[in-house]
């Protein structure tokens, strides 16, 4: 960071002299694991921080009552950037912290395995230093602050945008916590998701098996059939499915009652919608062949991200001034822990894209010091297709918007297991938040003085979207707040 320029510097001072308190809000948001939609707690933390910090802050956004902003007006408030926050945990996901062992802290229990509780305090962090810049420099502008929950759940921003959440914004920057440095250069796919409710008629398996009509038959059979539409589909699309109730645990009662979740996958979201209605048709056909009825829940969808290439440009100039998180001598030996904690199969996988980063002659170097200390360049040429989902995308179908990846976690590191959750309370997440909350408020501050690249990045969103933003839910759906 020697070659800072002078908005630069403040921006990097000022998430410097938050340091201790953007790690505090980490680490407690780590502590308290809350599923999505039940993040009642890191919500309250949040908008109480943002109020101290001189935020105006409005929650129950969509309906959700731990969806919020936090926003800050200076002089006519114009232009209006936002940054996004989450910060929801997963399921099973319980560890200790900072620790290359599998340790849970509570048998089964939830833990951040996907860092949303860095990426939280991150996004607090860049807010509150745009709202010190214009303050400072008496610049017009306004920042604001969308505390977005259940991103691993049905996802709250397509309803937050579908409400109008995003309606007066003109360009929102985000982040994700990951193993490397850089511009996400990723596509990632639509999805869709129900739960699909079969009814029956409950009998005695033995001695009259003739007068019921098997719900969890059902299920059986819409799997059976989604499993031959498999051939059948595109090779990028997905078909997901859990069995959400199974009828009871009696096999001599024919169940009457079985539930069964059916997420579907695909590049775009109208190649999403026509696989889902093939998905529904296979569990019609199930219900009809087992003389049982057949509800389907539709409750959450994301569109498709794809990342804004005219934001892209000013954030690549960014990251590049603030540089990586700068690692020391134990935090290379704690990568080094976790990165050995895995199996052979994906330590090799380690090596291969190790070699494909850092080029063939350092990757026995990176192994040994398994952090991304360099900062690699975007280029629109290399997106490519990823098969996970983020409800990033409807942002970004209603509002330039750009993820950025920094780094707070080990090369080779895998998303959603213990060893994320360990590293999301470390000395690995802070250095990465804090580096995040640097970039993502200079993106802001260099975006606002440029009216072209406000204008251009909205060209773009407008060819995307034809106009208008859709939401892929209709509006009958509503957040599955204790559903989903």
């Amino acid at each position: 960071m020697d070659g800072l320029s002078l908005d630069g510097r403040f921006i990097s001072d000022t998430v410097d002299g938050l340091s201790e308190e953007l790690i505090s809000v980490n680490d407690r948001i780590w502590s308290l694991a809350e599923l999505a939609f039940h993040e009642f707690s890191s919500a309250e933390l949040l908008m109480d921080k943002l109020k101290e910090h001189g935020f105006e802050v409005e929650k129950g956004l969509a309906g959700i009552p731990t969806a919020f902003k936090g926003s800050f007006r200076n002089g006519n408030g114009r232009p209006v950037m936002a940054v996004l926050g989450e910060f929801d945990a997963l399921s099973g996901l319980s560890q200790e912290a900072g620790v290359s062992v599998k340790r849970e802290l509570k048998e089964r229990g939830p833990g951040h395995g996907c860092g949303h509780c860095s990426l939280g305090a991150g996004s607090l962090g860049a807010a509150i230093a745009v709202k010190e810049y214009l303050q400072s420099t008496g610049r017009d502008g306004t920042i604001i602050y969308f505390g977005c929950p259940a991103e691993e759940g049905a996802g709250s921003k397509q309803f937050m945008a579908r409400a109008g959440a995003f309606e007066d914004v003109d360009f929102v920057y985000t982040w994700h916590p990951a193993t490397e440095n850089r511009i996400e250069a990723v596509h990632s796919n639509a999805i869709m998701g129900a739960n699909f409710i079969f009814d029956g008629v409950s009998s005695h398996a033995g001695a009259t098996p003739y007068l019921g009509r098997s719900a969890l038959d059902a299920c059986e059979l819409m799997s059976v059939g989604c499993n031959y539409l498999r051939e059948h589909v595109i090779p990028e699309a997905r078909i997901h499915y859990a069995y959400i109730d199974a009828g009871g645990t009696s096999p001599n009662v024919v169940q009457d009652h079985a539930i069964v979740r059916y997420e579907v996958r695909a590049p775009y979201v109208d190649q999403v919608k026509e696989l889902f209605h093939r998905v529904s048709e296979v569990a019609r056909g199930a219900a009809i062949m087992t003389g049982t009825s057949m509800r389907c829940d539709l409750s959450m969808a994301f569109t498709e991200y794809i990342p804004n290439l005219t934001l892209a440009s000013v954030a690549d100039e960014c990251l590049k001034e603030i540089g990586a998180p700068m690692w020391s001598d134990e935090d290379y030996k704690l990568a080094k822990g976790f990165l050995d904690t895995y199996n052979a199969e994906v330590r090799e996988r380690a090596r291969r894209e190790i070699a494909e980063t850092f080029g063939e002659e350092r990757t026995e170097e990176k192994l040994n010091k398994p952090l991304d200390d360099e900062v690699h360049p975007f280029s629109r040429d290399r997106i490519k297709l990823e098969a996970g989902s983020t409800d990033v995308g409807d942002v970004g179908y209603a509002v330039p918007t750009l993820n950025i990846n920094i780094a707070t976690a080990c090369l080779g590191n895998v998303g959603h297991t213990w060893q994320m959750t360990a590293q999301a309370c470390s000395s690995l997440s802070h250095k990465g938040l804090l580096t995040a909350a640097k970039v993502l408020a200079l993106c802001c501050i260099r975006t606002m003085e440029r009216p072209d690249i406000i204008e251009a990045a909205k060209e773009e969103v407008k060819k995307r979207n034809g106009g208008s933003y859709t939401c892929p839910l209709p509006d009958t759906v509503e957040p599955p707040l204790d559903t989903y």
